[in-house]
C-alpha cells in the first residue's frame, strides 16, 4: 500500500554548511551523498543520448504525441507593462523557452484574470486587450524552437490562469492588496490582511468564475493548447483548497474546497471553448517557516524555523499537510484531488509543494535564500527528495493516461539530467519541469540528450537572484549567469539590497 505520509527522513537540525553540488565529483559521490541523508534519491551513471534515450521518449496526450520529457515551468518576469501587456524582456524569455527543446510548455507566464489578481503592477493579464501581444509570444516560441529542432507538431502549449489572493500587488510593487479565502492567524499579519472585507464573498466568487472563462476563450483564441488553472503556492485557488474553518460552499467539506475547480472547468466547457485543461497543484503545504533570530547575525539571516504553530493544533489551514504534526505531509487529499482530476477528464498535472513566499525550502530548495527568506534549515537535496518522493506516490496512485509533471529539480545541478533520467525511465514521473535553471542554462537537457555533455558554467547555483530581485521590485532574471541581466543597472541595486538584508 502507498503510503501518504512523509517518508523521507525529518528535516536535520539546522546548520550552515552543506556538501555543495559541484564539489560531489562523479554521479557515484551523488548518490553517496543521497545515501547518507537517507534519500531515495538517485542519479543514473551517464545520460543517454540517441533516439532511444529515456528523456527524448514521446508522451501520449489524447490524440497528440508531446515530443518528450521535459517541461518548461511558468516563470514569471515581472517586466511586463502597467496595463498587462507584452514587453522585450518577456519575448526574449519566451524565445529561450522556445530554444530549450521542452516539448511540453507549462505556461511560459503566469497569466492574471483580471488586473485586481496581479501579484506585482507589471503582470501580464490575459484580456482581450493583451491579445495581439500574447499571440506574439507564443508565435516567438514556436519560431525559436523551429528554428532550433526543426519540428513543432509535437509541442503542447499551455498557458497558465492565477489570481495572486493573498500576494496581490496589482498597483505598487512595495503595497499588498490581498483577496483571501479565509483569515490565516500565521500569515495574515505578514501579507497585510486586517480586515473580514478582504474574504471572498460567496457571491464575488460567481464574478471571479466568469472571469477564468473568460481568459481560457482569450487562451484558445491565441493558440494555446490548453489552460492551467494554477493551485499553487499559496495563490487564490490554492488556499481554497486549505479552507478547512470557511463556512458555507466553498470551505470546509473537501467538496466544498474543490467547488471554484469544478465550477471554472464546468464553465470553460459549458461556454463551448474545447481547449484542454492542467492543473499545477502544491501536492502538500508546510506551516510558514521564518529565520531564526537567535541564530542569525549581522549580515546573515538565520536558518528557517517554523512559526509557532503549537496553539493552532489540529492545524486545519493548508492542503496535503499534516494537521497535528504541520510539518510533515499527508497525501489523502491530494490522491482525492487527483481522482476528482479524473472525473472531470483532466489528464495534465503539474506537481510543486508549499509557497516560495512562507516556506521557499520545500518549494525552491537553494543554497542561499531570497533576501526574504531564511538560511536552509535542512540540507536543500532533502527538499528535492521529498518532492520527488511525493510525485513518485501520486505518478504511482494517478490514472496511467494522466501525465504528471514534476518540480524541484534546479538544486541537482550537474546531476539534473542524470536524476531526471532516473525517474523518467523508472516511472516515477513523466516528465521534468524546469524553471529557473532555464533561466541560467536554456538548453540544459537539449545538451545532455542531444550532445552527450553540459557546460558546468551556466548550471544555476540557486542564488535566488530571480527571487530576490522581484520581492524588492525588479525584473526577475538570472543576474549571476546571463549577460542581459548581469550588465544591467537592475543588477546593481540588486547587489545593494541582498548586501543590506544579510544575503
Amino acid at each position: 500500500m502507498t503510503s501518504t505520509r512523509s517518508t523521507t527522513r525529518e528535516a536535520a537540525p539546522p546548520t550552515e554548511r552543506h556538501v555543495k553540488i559541484p564539489t560531489l565529483r562523479t554521479p557515484a559521490h551523488f548518490n553517496e551523498q543521497a545515501a547518507a541523508l537517507g534519500l531515495n534519491l538517485h542519479a543514473d551513471d551517464a545520460v543517454l543520448t540517441g533516439p532511444d534515450a529515456p528523456l527524448r521518449q514521446p508522451l501520449h496526450f489524447r490524440d497528440r504525441l508531446i515530443g518528450n520529457r521535459w517541461c518548461t515551468q511558468p516563470m514569471e518576469g515581472w517586466d511586463g507593462t502597467t496595463t498587462g501587456g507584452v514587453t522585450e524582456p518577456m519575448l526574449r524569455r519566451w524565445r529561450r523557452f522556445g530554444e530549450s527543446g521542452a516539448k511540453l510548455i507549462w505556461g511560459g507566464e503566469a497569466m492574471a484574470v483580471r488586473p485586481d489578481g496581479r501579484a506585482n503592477p507589471n503582470q501580464l493579464i490575459i484580456s482581450p486587450e493583451n491579445a495581439a501581444g500574447i499571440r506574439r509570444l507564443r508565435e516567438t516560441l514556436v519560431e525559436a524552437h523551429r528554428a532550433r529542432f526543426g519540428r513543432t507538431d509535437d509541442l503542447l502549449i499551455g498557458f497558465q490562469l492565477t489570481h495572486s489572493g493573498r500576494f496581490c500587488r496589482p498597483n505598487e510593487k512595495t503595497r499588498y492588496e490581498p483577496r483571501v479565502a479565509f483569515r490565516h492567524p500565521l500569515l495574515d499579519a505578514r501579507f497585510k490582511v486586517t480586515s473580514d472585507e478582504q474574504v471572498w464573498t460567496d457571491g464575488e466568487l460567481c464574478g471571479l468564475v466568469e472571469d477564468y472563462v473568460r481568459a481560457a476563450r482569450v487562451a484558445a483564441d491565441c493558440g494555446a493548447d490548453f489552460v492551467d488553472i494554477k493551485h499553487c503556492h499559496g495563490y487564490l485557488l490554492h488556499e481554497f483548497l486549505g479552507a478547512h474553518k470557511r463556512p458555507g460552499p466553498y470551505g470546509g467539506s473537501f467538496e466544498h474546497r474543490t467547488r471554484l475547480l469544478r465550477e471554472i472547468v464546468e464553465g470553460i466547457r459549458a461556454s463551448g471553448n474545447a481547449i484542454e485543461i492542467g492543473v499545477r497543484l502544491s501536492a502538500f503545504d508546510f506551516v510558514p517557516f521564518k529565520p531564526d533570530p537567535a541564530r542569525g547575525r549581522p549580515g546573515k539571516l538565520g536558518p528557517g524555523i517554523p512559526e509557532d504553530y503549537s496553539h493552532l493544533l489540529p492545524y486545519d489551514y493548508a492542503f496535503g499537510c499534516n494537521r497535528y504534526h504541520p510539518v510533515e505531509y499527508d497525501l489523502a487529499e491530494t490522491f482525492r484531488f487527483v481522482d476528482l482530476l479524473a472525473e472531470l477528464d483532466i489528464k495534465l498535472l503539474n506537481l510543486s509543494a508549499g509557497s516560495p513566499y512562507y516556506n521557499p525550502h520545500i518549494q525552491r530548495p537553494a543554497a542561499y535564500p531570497p533576501s526574504d527568506g531564511y538560511q536552509p534549515p535542512e540540507d536543500p537535496l532533502m527538499g528535492v527528495a521529498r518532492q520527488i518522493e511525493v510525485v513518485r506516490q501520486i505518478r504511482a496512485h494517478a490514472p496511467k493516461d494522466m501525465i504528471i509533471v514534476g518540480s524541484g529539480y534546479s538544486y541537482l545541478q550537474e546531476y539534473l539530467p542524470h536524476v531526471a533520467q532516473h525517474n523518467v525511465r523508472t516511472g516515477w514521473v513523466d516528465s521534468v519541469g524546469l524553471g529557473r535553471m532555464l533561466l541560467a542554462y536554456p538548453h540544459v537537457l537539449a545538451d545532455a540528450i542531444y550532445d552527450g555533455r553540459t557546460n558546468h558554467r551556466q548550471f544555476c547555483r540557486t542564488f535566488s537572484d530571480c527571487t530576490t530581485a522581484p520581492r524588492n521590485g525588479l525584473a526577475s532574471g538570472c543576474y549571476p549567469l546571463d549577460e542581459y541581466y548581469k550588465q544591467s543597472e537592475a543588477a546593481k541595486l540588486l547587489r545593494e539590497i541582498k548586501k543590506a538584508a544579510g544575503v
